[in-house]
């Protein structure tokens, strides 16, 4: 049987400090391996003590295996026969403490409880999301003495805790793509299956394309798929090296959404499998005409959200808009001085500009052609937080809706009406006011999610669209514990965020949308504080200090001063 080419698999490699880890992305992983049976593993070394056996519980806790074979050596023979974890896992930071439990003992000298303290970094929910948490962790142990002298739990916790380190050994990131009706993209949702057996994870991912959104994302996209469709038979491989997929439950979808649920699958298996991939409903292929797929086949859904290469950025300086291509004031009153402008957004087609103007001791939203006059919106109060933009679907035309914060406290949106007119439009956003001051908003150019710095904090929210509704769901500060004193972020990528900080330890880092890592950008050159930050795809990250502007493209480049660099700068990428 032919198969995958070998590669190496890199999963999440961790040096130095366990929440700043080196940037590891997830990359194609092959090959074959057997899964574990409860049989074949090893027990225990004899004579460890309990709190060795409580430690080492946890530790093979993150290893899957076929029923938590590696964990369920720890315990008796009847936790063996009858213990059932619950679905999900805890994530606790790496170093955590075994202690005997002196408060309540049981007067058994062969029973003892032993107690576990450590820091909870986040939860793997059932829907194999990771949601970040910060809490503290605890958990008592009950061991009991054997017949054959050895120490093993009994009563195990249903509740599986594993370190944040073995996770990232077992666990492999994946991000499943669902489509954004608003923008015409493919949105990822990152989530993590077991890494072993290598063979089943094409299967394992399938089965979370199946599944739906994770709860973060619910109603932000478009399930393609729905409760009905399922595969018919298991995700294969066969001799020739292609991944058979056989849905059924199709029935009578479109065409435009038969090739929607193509994309969708192969999308989401392209970091698991270098196969091509056939496709089909019902014994027949998915899309008439097209039975086997790849990645590179598929075209571009998510080319009208990134920035067009042609448009090199702006910034504010000194109340004026200029081009950071060249450092010359862009047209118009936003560029010659005839508004007092204190920040701007430029729209991810770059047809539009919106600016936030200090006039009459309050600052105003002005929006309109690039290049041209502004119209003055009626959105105004002692602050507004710089304007952002919601993309557009496919074909429908030039931006029209902008967000920003009024006053740190009122999310707002001014959509284009029919007569030509910028006017308000309500955001539900009880749910990431609720956090605190809102300081800085973002909108991912898929148009699914925002990004926020809420009283100095990271947070992403989902945003959900009905009819005659836009409510914003599921807020979830990332990196909690470790990233404090935010000033500014921006949407690198889909599932990646740049954040600028007041540190002077962590001026600048990258963290995942999740908030599963963090990476700790190089601070050469840097003089903190960093006051802005912009970033977008395959472009250079670009931030704002004491000093002017800076350009840097990997997390261990040294920042180097952008062309046009000059004092007080805020650098914006259109979005």
């Amino acid at each position: 049987m032919n198969r995958l080419l070998p590669l190496l698999a890199v999963f999440f490699l961790l040096a130095g400090c366990a929440n700043i880890p080196l940037e590891s992305q997830p990359v194609v992983v092959s090959g074959d391996k057997a899964g574990q049976d409860a049989a074949d593993v090893a027990e225990p070394a004899a004579g460890i003590d309990s709190l060795t056996v409580t430690r080492q519980f946890i530790r093979n806790s993150a290893t899957p295996g076929t029923a938590n074979a590696d964990a369920r050596v720890y315990l008796d023979e009847e936790g063996r026969r009858n213990w059932k974890p619950s679905p999900g896992l805890t994530i606790i930071d790496d170093t955590f403490g075994t202690v005997y439990d002196t408060a309540s003992p049981s007067g058994n000298p062969d029973e003892q409880l032993v107690n576990v303290r450590g820091f909870k970094l986040g939860n793997l929910s059932p829907d194999s999301a990771f949601i970040p948490v910060k809490a503290e962790y605890s958990q008592q142990f009950k061991l009991r003495k054997q017949p054959n002298g050895q120490w093993r739990i009994v009563d195990a916790p249903q509740e599986l805790a594993v370190t944040y380190e073995d996770f990232a050994l077992n666990y492999f990131r994946v991000p499943i793509s669902f489509y954004s009706p608003d923008s015409g993209a493919f949105v990822p949702d990152l989530r993590y299956v077991a890494a072993k057996p290598q063979a089943g994870l094409p299967g394992r991912v399938m089965d979370l394309v199946l599944q739906g959104p994770s709860e973060g994302l619910k109603g932000a996209v478009k399930d393609l798929l729905g409760d009905q469709v399922t595969t018919e038979s298991n995700v294969r491989s066969t001799d020739d090296g292609t991944l058979d997929i056989n849905l059924t439950g199709v029935g009578g979808a479109s065409p435009a959404d038969r090739n929607l649920i193509a994309a969708q699958i192969v999308l989401s298996l392209q970091t698991v499998t270098l196969s091509r991939i056939r496709l089909l409903a019902d014994g027949s292929a998915l899309v008439p005409d097209h039975e086997y797929w790849r990645a590179s086949e598929l075209p571009n859904y998510n080319v009208d959200i990134a920035p067009n290469s042609e448009l090199q950025g702006l910034m504010t300086v000194n109340g004026r808009v200029r081009s950071l291509e060249n450092g010359q004031p862009v047209g118009g009153p936003a560029g010659n001085g005839g508004y007092k402008v204190v920040s701007a957004a430029q729209s991810v087609d770059g047809k539009r500009l919106a600016v936030v103007e200090e006039r009459d001791g309050r600052q105003w939203l002005r929006v309109g052609d690039f290049g041209h006059e502004l119209a003055s919106v009626d959105l105004f109060g002692g602050s507004l937080s710089r304007p952002t933009w919601r993309p557009v679907a496919r074909g429908g035309g030039v931006s029209g809706e902008v967000w920003t914060v009024v006053d740190h406290n009122t999310v707002a949106r001014v959509t284009l009406a029919a007569d030509g007119r910028w006017v308000k439009a309500g955001v539900d956003a009880t749910m990431l006011t609720g956090l605190g001051q809102i300081t800085e908003l973002r909108l991912s150019r898929d148009g699914s999610r925002l990004a926020a710095v809420v009283n100095g904090q990271l947070v992403v929210a989902s945003i959900v669209r009905t009819a005659d509704s836009v409510a914003l769901r599921a807020p979830r500060k990332l990196q909690e514990r470790d990233l404090k004193d935010v000033v500014d972020v921006d949407w690198a990528t889909q599932d990646h965020l740049i954040a600028a900080t007041s540190s002077t330890s962590l001026p600048v880092v990258k963290v995942p949308l999740d908030g599963q890592r963090m990476d700790a950008f190089n601070s050469s050159n840097l003089t903190p504080p960093v006051h802005g930050v912009t970033a977008a795809p395959s472009r250079q990250n670009l931030v704002a200090d004491a000093g002017g502007l800076w350009v840097a493209s990997e997390l261990g480049e040294v920042w180097r001063p952008q062309a046009h660099t000059v004092t007080d700068a805020d650098p914006f990428y259109p979005g």
